[in-house]
């Protein structure tokens, strides 16, 4: 039933449990992350990022946000360090945004919500694949980063130029030659927990990796976001906004951060 979710009044976020039992599950994401409640963990190593802009293979509007894909068969693009162990290797990136400035991003800090986030979602090569990788506890890392309006950001435009060809649902096109790591800000500090996929099935298998540094975006990029469509071609038109999960419950779970 999952091809049937979105993120509207009949199909959204608080029905997704009715086909996924583990919407209510323990570890599920994103969070409210509250600074002066987390510790600093001292073991926690600095994140090492390896992306090869040539992995970049097409970008694609799957109904819900639009994805960059990479190429998977190598160690080329990859996350190492941090919290995790082993080599994870970059699947695609993803944003979640929404529709007026004030909300979009589906972590946020101290209730602050960011008008966008980015995830660079990344899976563990101790599993053969990533669909096999993609409910596994360990299975999964994603770096999220938040976008904060300011000044216009240029490592951002080559991707916003791409989304007039893929307006619609299930619509896609090459993009080639894009180095993801130049959407990641200067500080790669972080916090980081034990979660899940924001959107069904919501596999347990995320290890969350938020930034605390923003990046830039203005809000003529922003409106660039929301000129997407959750239809397709010769259906009734619909903005793709607001296409975020809302927060959940933290369940005893903790919160970690690798800077004091």
């Amino acid at each position: 039933m999952s091809h049937a979710w979105g993120y509207g009044p009949t199909n959204g976020p608080d029905k997704w449990g009715e086909d996924c039992p583990i919407a209510n599950g323990p570890r599920q994401s994103p969070i409210n992350i509250l600074p002066k409640e987390i510790n600093f963990d001292p073991t926690l190593k600095p994140l090492k990022i390896k992306y090869d802009p040539s992995n970049a293979k097409g970008i694609l509007n799957n109904g819900h946000s639009f994805q960059v894909d990479y190429e998977d068969d190598t160690d080329s693009s990859t996350l190492t360090g941090g919290p995790i162990s082993g080599t994870y290797r970059l699947k695609q990136f993803h944003f979640h945004w929404g529709a007026s400035d004030d909300r979009g991003s589906e972590h946020t800090v101290n209730g602050i919500k960011f008008p966008s986030e980015l995830h660079l979602v990344h899976w563990n090569t101790k599993y053969p694949s990533f669909g096999e990788a993609a409910s596994q506890p360990d299975g999964l890392a994603v770096v999220g980063v938040f976008l904060k309006i300011g000044s216009a950001n240029p490592r951002l435009q080559k991707v916003l130029d791409a989304l007039d060809a893929i307006k619609t649902k299930g619509k896609q096109t090459t993009f080639s030659n894009f180095d993801s790591k130049t959407l990641l800000p200067g500080s790669l500090d972080y916090w980081t927990y034990d979660g899940s996929l924001t959107t069904p099935p919501l596999f347990e298998s995320v290890t969350w990796i938020v930034l605390k540094e923003p990046i830039s975006v203005s809000p003529a990029q922003m409106a660039k976001f929301r000129g997407l469509l959750f239809t397709g071609d010769g259906e009734a038109p619909c903005c793709m906004v607001d296409n975020y999960r809302p927060c959940q419950a933290l369940k005893g779970r903790r919160v970690r951060a690798s800077f004091k």
